[in-house]
């Protein structure tokens, strides 16, 4: 139960909830439980009739008619107390479960990319949907059936023992034996539990892969090795499912037979104790026997409820693996941090920590507000990188980065991205509007102010096409687009955000460079007073920047303005002859 300690704090979060629920949960066992001692009594004047003890029939016939509308009132009250029992914990479990996902969502938002880069997305999506369910079923049903059962079995036991206690001890006799069983199936419950949640986390993860890279499944037409895979992960999710059910299949046939044992312990001891004068009245055997009964389902949920808590502490030690990982990227300051955008490198260096790779290696360099640096390379020199830098995806592993001459992770981290508006590599879109995918920086941004950011992007023309147009809505990651519309409307998106420091990321590899002229011509309007940084494999894309290095292997091999890179023999010489050839 140690994984489920961290729910302690909504039982305080929720406690008065829950108290009500608990005193209501006490009324609604006491009326039930009004049942037995009405037909007790009944079967006593019964008797007490059939024995000659009362002769007046209209006065039997006048008491059981009362004891009948009084074992419907206590029904119909019990009833109600029981619906209002239901509502209380259960909703409290509702809104754990939603308090509860929107903790780990928050969570998983403060995590740094090193965390997505070793955990499936599909394993994500299973511990805040199923193990989060999981969960909700502990602090509802099992919570209600665990105080519905222990209400009853106190308030039953004690009125057993005040009519008979020697038949209430042989009664309960089967009762150690089913907390022995419990004990040992809930073991293997836990074990098996936990076996399933992670197999059901593959089962989501190849599924979410698969919907993801459909059209590169369809390209390469292995939709039945897609197929023979997935059926291979289900058969073996069965069977663990299987096994758990095989176990958890033990419970019932087990409390039926306990419970049977019970009703015979009761007629045969009680009618014993009855022949022999020990019982006065066979109204008390009448009366076990309904306790014995109506103990039978709470006996029932207790494994049916350990299991449910087996289930929960397994798949909250798996949401407690995620909640306790701390994030690599600190934020150490709540004060307000005013960005500018002057930028600049000393002598940083980084390796990336998933795969040891050194990706750049004392690159320094000085970006005034206002200024542009386009950076050139290889595939593979750290050009990226260095936008993932300043944007605080990662730290540094030496050297330090300055902002407004500032150290970065001086800044807060919230009010430093929020002033960079970055356009990566590999456009993402959200199964949004297209209006809605190009205002997600900018929330409140009014329907002009979209047009203009989509006419900058040079992609409006292409979106009023469409039959719905700003109104269209995207496949999932913009599938319904062609990949220049996706890192065009990407570039909108950044654009209207107004920051301080743009940051473009290979983002017109999928644009002609008639178009790529016209973007970068709008962007020079836009850009006049933010600090900008534009990464290319073209010429093109540099040309205008106020300064430019050339990245290989993780370090600066050259640097200088358009026109002094031209006059030295170099890689940047070398791809402007190259292209300009190409071109012609």
């Amino acid at each position: 139960m140690k994984e489920l300690r961290y729910l302690k704090k909504y039982f305080a979060k929720y406690k008065y909830s829950l108290l009500a629920g608990v005193l209501i949960t006490i009324v609604a066992r006491i009326f039930l439980l009004f049942t037995p001692e009405l037909v007790g009594s009944s079967v006593d004047v019964i008797d007490e009739y059939r024995r000659g003890v009362i002769t007046d029939i209209p006065s039997v016939k006048k008491e059981l008619l009362i004891n009948i509308l009084y074992i419907l009132g206590a029904a119909i009250i019990g009833g109600i107390f029981t619906f209002l029992m239901r509502q209380t914990i259960i909703n409290v479990s509702r809104h754990v479960e939603y308090d509860l996902k929107n903790e780990i969502y928050a969570h998983y938002q403060r995590l740094s990319l090193n965390f997505y880069k070793s955990n499936r997305t599909g394993d994500l999506m299973n511990r805040i949907s199923e193990d989060v369910s999981r969960v909700r079923d502990f602090m509802g049903p099992a919570l209600m059936y665990s105080i519905n059962t222990l209400t009853l079995f106190v308030i039953a036991l004690y009125l057993m023992f005040r009519e008979a206690p020697m038949l209430t001890l042989y009664t309960i006799i089967p009762l150690p034996i089913l907390s022995y069983f419990i004990y040992v199936l809930s073991i293997r419950i836990h074990r098996k539990s936990t076996i399933v949640q992670e197999w059901l986390s593959k089962l989501s993860t190849l599924s979410q892969e698969t919907f993801s890279g459909i059209s590169v499944i369809k390209s390469y037409g292995i939709e039945a090795q897609t197929n023979a895979q997935f059926e291979s992960l289900s058969l073996e999710h069965r069977q663990k499912n299987l096994d758990l059910a095989r176990v958890d299949a033990l419970f019932f046939p087990m409390m039926i037979f306990l419970i049977g044992l019970s009703n015979i312990i009761v007629i045969y001891i009680g009618g014993t104790q009855y022949i022999n004068g020990q019982i006065e009245s066979l109204g008390v055997i009448a009366k076990f026997i309904i306790y014995v009964n109506l103990l039978t389902w709470p006996v029932a949920t207790v494994g049916w409820v350990t299991s449910l808590v087996q289930r929960a502490e397994a798949s909250q030690k798996r949401i407690n693996e995620f909640l306790n990982e701390v994030p690599d990227i600190a934020n150490i300051t709540s004060e307000h941090s005013e960005i500018k955008g002057k930028i600049t490198f000393r002598n940083v260096s980084f390796t990336y920590p998933d795969t040891n790779i050194e990706a750049l290696k004392n690159v320094s360099f000085e970006l005034q507000k206002g200024e542009t640096l386009a950076i050139l390379g290889k595939t593979g020199s750290g050009k990226s990188t260095i936008l993932d830098l300043i944007g605080r995806l990662y730290d540094v592993s030496s050297g330090q980065i300055l902002i407004d001459d500032v150290s970065i992770d001086q800044l807060n981290l919230n009010d430093l991205r929020s002033s960079i508006g970055y356009v990566p590599q590999d456009a993402f879109l959200f199964s949004d509007t297209i209006k809605n995918n190009i205002r997600f920086g900018k929330q409140d941004a009014t329907e002009d102010a979209v047009i203009e950011a989509a006419k900058n992007a040079d992609v409006h023309k292409n979106i009023k096409k469409f039959n719905n147009g700003y109104d269209t809505v995207l496949g999932e990651r913009g599938i319904t687009l062609s990949g220049g519309q996706k890192q065009r409307i990407s570039i909108a998106r950044a654009i209207i955000k107004d920051p301080e420091i743009l940051l473009f990321d290979d983002c017109f590899s999928a644009v002609d460079t008639e178009t790529e002229e016209k973007i970068l011509k709008n962007l020079g309007k836009v850009t006049q007073d933010k600090t900008t940084i534009i990464v290319s494999h073209r010429v093109s894309s540099a040309k205008n920047a106020n300064k430019i290095i050339v990245l290989d292997g993780g370090k600066i091999i050259q640097s200088g303005t358009h026109e002094q890179l031209l006059g030295v023999d170099g890689y940047y010489k070398d791809l402007y002859l190259k292209q300009l050839t190409e071109s012609n």
